[in-house]
């Protein structure tokens, strides 16, 4: 007995010194204080939960990535074009001179010099709702391919739509189409070998998105979130969508599945391409063979003002957090927001509540069913503070929803794959595209109505009545808020 107590203090001591140097390390290495003192605090006073987690989730600037990373994207532009560098006939090269009259210079400058691109004119953007109307307008776009396309998802699964993607994107390489196909290592942790290899068979140049190249093969931060179709450098699809079965709703008890995709032509699917070039080019070495001038207006006149907004962790600034606190502030009248995970920072945070004290009706839809526990219950717990300033919030209750949308008054739409979380703001890889357009704003609003009839207002009595154990289980979830 005396040994074993002995062994069982040593265990105990030796957990609790690493625990320390760990703590030590994340308040080092942190890309925020919130994130530091959340990871310190665990470390310290639990380890035997927190220190495995922390060799896969802890490091957020992990110096060693965010250098290499920055080092390819600099040698690739030597060697690549500048997406700002062929904007269409008539606007201004500099990314601040083009702006968009529906949010106002200021509003638009600031967002063009953080996305270091230019809004581009006369683009086109379609709204397509759920999957099968997604799914079909990918597919009937490969199958008119001629030239290249290009797949880049988050998540990819050996189901029966990630069957037929791998089928149709064979036929084309079959015919002489150029095909690019980007995973994520992580996200698509559980495709199985034989799913690439029949794709690179078949003449598809198939890569795996990972952090890997640096020494911490424990890492499972820094992921590419980011869900790209292009085909022909004409036409781009980006939003919420991965390639799976549940997208369509045929996984329950998620299903109904409720996402958003968009489907883009015209200049701003360069912008789109760019994107995916500098990720195809960390994990291959070298460049796409793809369009390199901006395609033609898809539409007369001015068209659609669009914005492509890519952001990643070897950002020099947090990119997304800056812009949704920068959208939210030229909201006037009304800002809508459709996000699965609300886990916001302290800023975007604020800017909602000032936003609500400004007269803007603030309304933010979630999920009413969880796909991951600990972020559901600190998102309910920040739908709790929201209430309280003032902020509306509603549960779609049907299925699962996981689109992400903002809506800005009655002119401006972003629609992409950031959720409102530290994840989107810090540690992923993301892309977002934001319209500039009324016509398409009424779209995206009728959209949403729909959506709020689906859905249940939340009142104060979701956290008060709630036991007391899961108000405990929510305040420590958002402890973790920072990581989630």
């Amino acid at each position: 007995m005396p040994f074993n107590l002995l062994r069982l203090g040593t265990l105990i001591a030796l957990a609790h010194t690493l625990g320390l140097i760990a703590a030590f390390h994340a308040i080092r290495t942190a890309r925020t204080s919130q994130g530091a003192v959340a990871w310190a605090v665990s470390l310290i006073t639990i380890p035997y939960l927190t220190l495995v987690p922390y060799l896969f989730l802890g490091s957020s600037r992990f110096a060693g990535y965010v250098d290499r990373r920055r080092f390819a994207q600099q040698k690739m532009h030597r060697h690549a074009w500048r997406r700002a560098s062929h904007p269409p006939s008539g606007t201004a090269r500099n990314p601040a001179a083009t702006h968009s009259d529906a949010l106002g210079e200021s509003v638009s400058r600031a967002l063009s010099a953080l996305a270091e691109a230019p809004f581009t004119h006369g683009n086109q953007v379609r709204a397509l709702i759920n999957g099968k109307h997604t799914f079909a307008a990918i597919f009937e776009a490969i199958a008119r391919a001629t030239e290249y396309v290009i797949v880049q998802f988050f998540v990819v699964r050996d189901d029966a739509l990630g069957r037929k993607l791998k089928e149709a994107l064979i036929e084309r390489a079959a015919k002489g189409v150029r095909v690019y196909f980007l995973y994520d290592g992580i996200g698509s942790y559980d495709l199985p070998r034989h799913y690439i290899e029949a794709l690179r068979a078949g003449g598809v140049e198939a890569r795996e998105f990972a952090t890997r190249r640096f020494i911490n093969r424990f890492q499972l931060n820094f992921r590419n979130h980011r869900k790209i179709v292009i085909v022909d450098g004409k036409a781009a699809f980006v939003g919420g969508h991965n390639i799976g079965d549940e997208y369509l709703g045929a996984k329950p008890p998620l299903s109904p599945w409720r996402d958003t995709h968009i489907e883009v032509k015209g200049p701003a699917v360069i912008d789109v391409q760019f994107a995916f070039i500098e990720d195809w080019y960390w994990a291959a070495q070298r460049l796409p063979q793809v369009r390199q001038m901006a395609p033609e207006p898809a539409q007369t006149g001015a068209g659609m003002r669009c914005l492509v907004m890519a952001s990643g962790p070897a950002d020099t600034q947090e990119t997304y957090s800056l812009f949704f606190v920068q959208i939210i502030h030229a909201a006037r009248r009304r800002l809508w927001i459709a996000t699965p995970y609300f886990v916001p920072d302290e800023a975007v945070f604020a800017a909602l509540r000032l936003a609500v004290m400004r007269g803007v009706e603030v309304r933010i839809l979630l999920p009413a069913r969880r796909d991951q526990y600990m972020v559901f219950q600190a998102s309910t717990l920040y739908a709790h503070d929201a209430i309280r300033a003032g902020i509306q919030i509603f549960r779609y209750t049907p299925g699962f929803m996981h689109q992400k949308v903002a809506l800005v008054d009655d002119h401006a739409a972003a629609i992409g794959s950031a959720n409102l979380d530290n994840r989107s703001f810090r540690l992923n890889f993301e892309l977002m595209v934001l319209t500039c357009d009324t016509a398409f704003a009424a779209e995206v609003a009728a959209m949403l109505e729909t959506d709020f009839k689906r859905a249940i207002a939340v009142r104060l009595t979701e956290f008060s009545g709630a036991p007391a154990w899961r108000r405990a289980m929510m305040h420590v979830a958002r402890l973790f808020s920072p990581i989630l």
